[in-house]
């Protein structure tokens, strides 16, 4: 009987202690997080500096894919010679669009992954830190969180510690 007041007791202690111990929850608005991260902007000026010469061949080719277009339009007495020759060079502009377009995507969506790896661990460690710092039990995305004081939005924080990553 002294052995299963013991335990009742101790169980009680258990369920109570965190309770007693609760020291808060901070929330973080992530989308200004992203919109002030200033690695995710360089990183995106660095990759629009990186594909650059690609686009502008993408836009080169295009152009030039709407030329041959109109010249076959506008010579409607051209010899069968001549569309053959015309038809071919536009199919291999296009072969060289596509290909080109799809190199493109390929670069954009895996440094886009890259890019997101390396934001997603800052944003954690940085939310950790707030978290130790602040003696808090958790930190939430404040755009997921129904009600909160003001008082615990955490965000300026995170932005300023997120960006004095190098």
């Amino acid at each position: 009987m002294m052995k299963k007041m013991l335990i009742a007791v101790g169980l009680a202690a258990l369920i109570m202690t965190p309770l007693s111990q609760a020291a808060g929850v901070g929330v973080i608005d992530l989308e200004r997080v992203v919109e002030n991260s200033t690695y995710l902007k360089q990183q995106n000026t660095t990759f629009q500096q990186k594909i650059k010469p690609q686009t502008t061949k993408i836009e080169q080719l295009s152009k030039e894919l709407e030329a041959i277009q109109q010249r076959a339009q506008a010579n409607s007495n051209m010899s069968a010679a001549d569309k053959t020759k015309l038809e071919q060079q536009y199919q291999a502009k296009l072969t060289e669009l596509g290909q080109l377009q799809q190199s493109v995507q390929g670069n954009v969506q895996s440094s886009i992954q890259q890019i997101r790896t390396v934001f997603d661990g800052r944003v954690k460690q940085v939310a950790e830190q707030l978290r130790q710092e602040n003696k808090l039990d958790a930190i939430l995305n404040k755009n997921s969180t129904l009600a909160y004081d003001p008082k615990d939005d955490l965000t300026d924080k995170m932005i300023q510690k997120v960006n004095a990553i190098k």
